[in-house]
C-alpha cells in the first residue's frame, strides 16, 4: 500500500477520502439533535474542528507516514474552508483575514482540547468544561458544563475506537467513530462520574 501512497494521486484521493469522512461524522444529525451541537455555521465549524483533533490525536501516536497524513489533512481542511468562504462571496482580502481567524480558532481548540483530554484531576470535568466553552458557547462552569457531558461521553468512545484503528483503517475504512447518537440523553449530574 505504501508505494501506492507515495504517488500523487492515488496519495491525494486517500487524503480527500479521509477528510470525507472526518466531515461525514462531524454532520451526522444526531449531535445537533441529541447531543447540543448548535446547527449553525459556527457550531459545524467546531463540530469538523473537534473531529479532526480526534483524527490528528490518533494519527500523532502513529508511526510514519503518520505525521505526513496529518499535514496533508490539515492542508485539505483548510483548503476546503477556503474555498467554502470564496463561494459564499467573501473577497480574496477577507477571505485571508477569515482563514488566519479560523486557524488560530482551530489550533486554540486543538490545544484546548489536548490539555482536557490530559487532565486526570475530577475525571471529565476539564473535557466537558473545554467542551462546553467551545461547542455550546457557555461562558462558565456549571451546568453549561453538566449539559456537555453527553458529548464528551461521545468524545471518549471516539477516542477508543480511533485508538484501536492503525493508519492503513484510517485511510481505507475511515476513522471509525461511534453513532452520537447512542450518546444523547440527560446530561450527567455532579455526583455521577464521567
Amino acid at each position: 500500500m505504501w508505494g501506492f501512497f507515495r504517488r500523487g494521486g492515488a496519495r491525494r484521493r486517500l487524503i480527500v477520502g479521509l477528510h470525507g469522512a472526518i466531515s461525514d461524522a462531524a454532520r451526522h444529525p444526531a449531535l445537533y439533535t441529541g447531543l447540543h451541537v448548535p446547527d449553525t455555521v459556527e457550531g459545524r465549524f467546531e463540530s469538523l474542528s473537534l473531529h479532526v483533533y480526534l483524527v490528528l490525536r490518533r494519527l500523532d501516536r502513529l508511526p510514519p507516514p503518520a505525521a505526513d497524513v496529518a499535514q496533508e489533512l490539515v492542508d485539505s481542511i483548510f483548503a476546503e474552508l477556503d474555498a467554502s468562504l470564496r463561494e459564499l462571496g467573501v473577497s480574496d482580502m477577507g477571505v485571508g483575514k477569515r482563514m488566519k481567524k479560523l486557524g488560530a480558532s482551530f489550533y486554540g481548540r486543538v490545544s484546548g482540547y489536548d490539555e482536557a483530554m490530559k487532565a486526570q484531576a475530577g475525571g471529565d470535568a476539564a473535557l466537558r468544561h473545554a467542551l462546553a466553552r467551545n461547542i455550546l458557547g457557555a461562558a462558565g462552569a456549571g451546568e453549561e458544563d453538566l449539559a456537555a457531558a453527553p458529548l464528551a461521553r461521545y468524545v471518549r468512545a471516539a477516542e477508543a475506537a480511533l485508538a484501536r484503528a492503525d493508519l492503513d483503517a484510517l485511510l481505507t475504512a475511515g476513522p471509525p467513530f461511534p453513532d452520537p447518537g447512542a450518546f444523547a440523553g440527560a446530561p450527567l449530574t455532579e455526583d455521577r462520574p464521567a
